[in-house]
């Protein structure tokens, strides 16, 4: 049985998320706030967090940080819940490490589907090619390293995520809510930008090697030397 931390301070909101996905199959453990949760999770990880943002104490943005910085911790999947819509919030939780947001107010039918959407990528992920070249560019999983001509660039969790995305599909047209679906683990509603912004910057780290992410006008993108 998959385990499921929450970290919520909301007596009600934290109960209502763990019946739903202790009905849905999930074992479930939940938390007001990061201490206890540390203390928990350094004698059994579990196989996903759901993390609000706005706790007492140490907020949710620090608690991921934290796990993320963690070699024992920064594999597991987090699912961030906030009460804030606006496209900054979600692509600062996303790019630190997130996997997925839900915005309050929610149903939990929406949970257990992320819930379900996220751990099913994490388990698909375990059969992706651990080297990946296009060019000059070379993307190795193993060690979660990208180099561009033998130099390394850094790049955030989620650009690293939308490169291999993109790499694996070498020479594919790739739609703006297939990446959003496979990096970010969302449906398309029409905000583009999370995207647009992403490529933007991917492409000036990777320098003059950038221009091998064509624009399909209209459509999406796709990697292609």
């Amino acid at each position: 049985m998959k385990q499921i931390y929450i970290v919520e301070d909301d007596d009600n909101i934290r109960e209502i998320v763990s019946y739903a996905l202790s009905s849905a199959g999930f074992g479930t453990e939940g938390f007001a706030e990061g201490r206890p949760f540390f203390a928990a999770i350094s004698k059994e990880t579990p196989s996903l967090i759901i993390l609000d943002i706005m706790l007492p104490g140490d907020d949710g943005m620090s608690i991921l940080k934290k796990l993320k910085q963690s070699e024992a911790t920064k594999g597991i999947p987090v699912i961030m819940l906030t009460a804030k819509g606006s496209e900054f919030d979600r692509i600062s939780g996303l790019d630190s490490g997130a996997d997925d947001y839900i915005t309050k107010p929610f149903s939990v039918l929406e949970v257990i589907a992320r819930v379900k959407a996220v751990l099913r990528r994490f388990e698909d992920g375990a059969d992706v090619m651990s080297e990946l070249r296009v060019g000059n560019v070379v993307l190795d999983d193993d060690r979660h390293t990208v180099t561009v001509g033998g130099d390394a660039v850094i790049l955030t969790n989620k650009e690293y995520q939308l490169l291999q995305c993109l790499m694996l599909n070498e020479g594919i047209v790739l739609t703006r809510a297939k990446l959003l679906d496979r990096v970010w683990g969302f449906d398309y509603n029409g905000e583009s930008r999370t995207i647009d912004m992403h490529v933007k910057s991917l492409r000036q780290k990777l320098g003059y090697s950038g221009s091998m992410i064509r624009t399909i006008r209209n459509v999406g993108y796709k990697i292609e030397d």
